[in-house]
């Protein structure tokens, strides 16, 4: 008996007591900084192929034919042991980046192995994928220099970049209203994206690497550490209701999870899929988001999000489906384990391209 009293007082003690919380807090500051070791890495991985690809040119004396002729020949080795993310138009533009931005070998020389530093002055690849394409060398540092101080995403950016929005600026004897009409246009695109986090590392469900579980017992494993699961989705969520029922003359309708965000001001509706993701998920989705909408969103309310969490997306789906272009439904990987960094890199990768598919044209 008295082991058993001193067992309890044990597990009480850990729950409530500062070595579960700092260790809570350990866990999650490991997971932001994977997420920024892996925006470097993708960052100065790019920036170096360019420059070794650059080399190769110089070497030859940059004729164009041989530069061409190693690139197919690269690209296809590459992405024959590497996959997506090596196809020549990718390899062009990292070249085009490390001409474009040759200072990065400076904060990488003054920083290097700081990966905090580093990720406070090199942007993702996704912006500077933007960035490549302006021409003219101050525009295209002040569009950098905005993009870090003010976090832009990559849709702002190209929104801002398609809009003239630097020169606007200069043109304009109204300064302050212009940006001000910028923030209005682009909050919706910048707070979206930041608010998505794909892939979802969600190794404290205690889940099989496999899919041999089933959604109920996913859904389940959420609830259990529904805490752990919010912190792991982002800032500013919090849960409403599981399997929330929806009554309607088609009959009665059941959504997994709903979350509400403060910061955002809108329902997160999420469906959980233990397989890739199909166009009846989609269509599903589609349909709870537009009831949510209307029987469920009061006034104040930002138009309702619905997220397709599966086992694997698909970029078929991203480009043919009414995804592409939606502004109200998104799909998003979990990984019911903790990644090695390289996994990271490719998974992150990979769906910021999927990402892109979907909104490509929109």
């Amino acid at each position: 008996m008295e082991d058993k009293v001193i067992q309890t007082y044990r597990e009480s003690d850990v729950l409530d007591g500062e070595l579960y919380k700092d260790a809570c807090v350990i866990i999650d500051e490991a997971r932001q900084f994977a997420y920024r070791a892996v925006n470097v890495a993708l960052t100065l991985r790019n920036w170096k192929l360019g420059e070794r690809i650059t080399r190769e040119h110089l070497d030859d004396d940059g004729r164009a034919e041989y530069g061409k002729r190693i690139i197919e020949q690269l690209s296809k080795s590459l992405t024959n042991k590497y996959g997506k993310g090596f196809d020549k138009i990718s390899l062009h533009n990292y070249v085009r980046f490390y001409n474009m931005f040759p200072e990065i070998v400076d904060a990488v020389s003054q920083q290097s192995g700081k990966v905090d530093a580093l990720s406070q002055q090199l942007l993702p690849w996704t912006l500077y994928r933007e960035l490549i394409r302006v021409e003219d060398y101050e525009a295209r540092k002040w569009y950098a220099q905005e993009a870090l101080r003010e976090t832009w995403s990559s849709r702002v950016l190209h929104r801002n970049i398609g809009s003239q929005y630097y020169y606007r600026l200069l043109q304009s004897q109204s300064k302050e209203s212009v940006a001000s009409e910028m923030k209005s246009l682009t909050a919706p695109l910048q707070d979206k994206l930041e608010f998505i986090k794909n892939p979802v590392i969600a190794d404290f469900l205690g889940l099989s690497q496999n899919t041999d579980f089933t959604e109920t017992e996913l859904e389940e494993s959420i609830i259990t550490h529904i805490q752990k699961f919010i912190m792991e989705m982002g800032k500013g969520f919090a849960f409403v209701a599981r399997q929330k029922h929806i009554r309607t003359d088609m009959g009665d309708f059941y959504i997994d999870l709903v979350f509400y965000n403060y910061i955002l001001k809108c329902f997160f509706l999420m469906d959980l899929k233990t397989s890739q993701i199909t166009h009846q998920d989609v269509g599903q989705m589609d349909m709870y988001v537009r009831m949510y909408d209307s029987l469920q969103r009061t006034e104040g309310d930002n138009p309702t999000i619905g997220l397709l969490l599966c086992s694997d997306t698909s970029e078929d789906m991203a480009r043919y489906s009414v995804l592409h272009g939606n502004e109200q439904i998104f799909q998003a990987k979990y990984l019911t384990y903790l990644p090695t960094k390289e996994e990271l890199v490719r998974e992150i990768e990979m769906q910021k391209e999927i990402f892109r598919q979907q909104h490509e044209e929109a």
